[in-house]
């Protein structure tokens, strides 16, 4: 037994006992106050009505005799004496009359007031209820009419066959308790299907579903683990993926270090030939310097961009910087790049960032657009927000490629080698850092006429 199912037989059981000490406190109200009380109002009535046949002086054999021709008829046994004495002749058990009619008893009576009390009577072996009614002529108590009941056990009320009921009880509780445990069976089956899944998902195995389809809270609970294994699933084969594609990338520079660094050491390049072979090993250990400072950009914790240290940024000055950076290389591709910048332009930025972004972005477009073509990048402010535009007119992307160019070492050309291809990480660093500037992006291509990158930032409006 798991301990949620011990959990709700311990609820089941803990409802049972306080229903039964309920329905036990209920049942001894209603005999208590309706029974005993029903009983009792009813003696005094009777008794209070034969009162009135007396008629005052001493108390008469007629009248006594009238009595006990009505307790023939009774369901209460009543008794008219003159003394109270004398009702040991009348009752089958022994009355304590000092208890019965004590002085203060005698004075309520004399005040006309009706006595009633209840006690266990052996006898009987059960609870006997008496009313005393003061027969009073002139403040002068002549006699009393006495009443008694032997009061039925609740068990007499509730049925003349307690066996039975005893039975029919310990039936009902097997029944109600073999119906508690296979509905109690029934809710923690998808529960303990959800438990295995779990265990299955701890060892690996994150293609494990579980098919529960109900619309309850455990239904939801179910289909949330199942989106859950999904994403997670989905996730190992990226980060798999992902070690293949970085394992991929860092194989050819380093066969290329290796190899002609080995070749040079055992002197099988010549001495004339080893500047160039020297230069191509500086290349690729660029290489895997730069491919090695993006994967430590995009696994930091708090993402690419990590702490941002933003505060109102001239964007077109950070613009006109990338630019002048990247003119070497612009000059020895023979392309142009034209700007039309809005200087009043500011937003909230990190100015190291918001550079690489726009780097990543011009060494693209720089890298995939023809010679004699140009680049216009362009800022304007629109409404609340400040839009920057790098349009090139080079290869162009196409339409199947466009939703993917932002998944890491997704290359568009398949053609381009990786030494001027770019590792395939620049897009994915820029999403990034787009976001965490509160920023968006967009992107429209068409093959071999160029790509539109927009780029969206909330400005900083003038602090007069």
């Amino acid at each position: 037994m798991t301990k949620l199912s011990a959990k709700i037989w311990i609820f089941v059981l803990a409802t049972m006992a306080v229903t039964i000490l309920f329905m036990y406190s209920m049942t001894n109200y209603l005999y208590e106050n309706l029974y005993v009380k029903d009983t009792e109002d009813s003696m005094i009535e009777v008794g209070s009505k034969l009162a009135q046949m007396y008629k005052g002086g001493k108390v008469t054999d007629g009248f006594v005799n009238d009595i006990d021709r009505y307790n023939m008829y009774s369901n209460s046994n009543v008794f008219a004496v003159r003394n109270p004495r004398e009702l040991s002749a009348c009752v089958p058990f022994d009355i304590d009359y000092d208890t019965l009619i004590g002085p203060e008893e005698r004075q309520s009576l004399i005040k006309g007031e009706v006595l009633a009390k209840k006690g266990y009577e052996s006898r009987f072996d059960r609870q006997v209820i008496s009313v005393v009614i003061p027969l009073v002529d002139e403040q002068r108590l002549e006699g009393i009419l006495y009443l008694y009941f032997p009061l039925e056990k609740i068990t007499e009320l509730a049925s003349k066959d307690v066996v039975m009921m005893i039975v029919a009880a310990l039936i009902f509780l097997i029944l109600i308790g073999f119906v508690i445990f296979k509905a109690i069976a029934l809710l923690l089956k998808p529960l303990k299907q959800l438990k295995a899944a779990a265990m299955d998902m701890a060892a690996g195995q994150y293609a494990t579903r579980v098919d529960i389809k109900s619309k309850d809270e455990i239904g939801q609970l179910a289909t949330t683990f199942n989106e859950m294994a999904q994403a997670i699933e989905d996730e190992d084969q990226r980060q798999k993926q992902f070690l293949e594609n970085v394992s991929h990338e860092l194989r050819t520079p380093i066969s290329y270090i290796k190899g002609y660094s080995e070749a040079i050491l055992s002197g099988i390049i010549k001495e004339e030939e080893q500047p160039e072979k020297l230069a191509l090993i500086v290349r690729e250990a660029a290489r895997m310097e730069k491919l090695t400072n993006e994967l430590m950009q995009l696994s930091r914790p708090a993402g690419p961009q990590g702490v941002l240290k933003l505060y109102p940024l001239p964007l077109s000055e950070t613009i006109r910087e990338v630019v002048v950076m990247l003119s070497q290389r612009a000059t020895e591709a023979e392309i142009s790049i034209q700007l039309h910048l809005d200087d009043e332009a500011v937003i909230m930025a990190d100015e190291l960032k918001m550079k690489q972004i726009m780097i990543n972005l011009l060494e693209n477009a720089l890298r995939y657009s023809d010679e004699g073509t140009v680049i216009d990048v362009s800022s304007s402010i629109h409404g609340e927000e400040v839009v920057v535009q790098i349009v090139d007119h080079g290869i162009g992307i196409p339409s199947e490629d466009l939703p993917k160019v932002t998944e890491r070492f997704y290359r568009v050309n398949k053609a381009r080698s990786r030494a001027d291809g770019g590792s395939g990480l620049g897009l994915s660093i820029v999403a990034q850092l787009v976001q965490a500037h509160d920023g968006r992006w967009t992107i429209d291509s068409e093959l071999n006429l160029g790509t539109t990158i927009t780029l969206y930032f909330p400005i900083v409006e003038e602090i007069e």
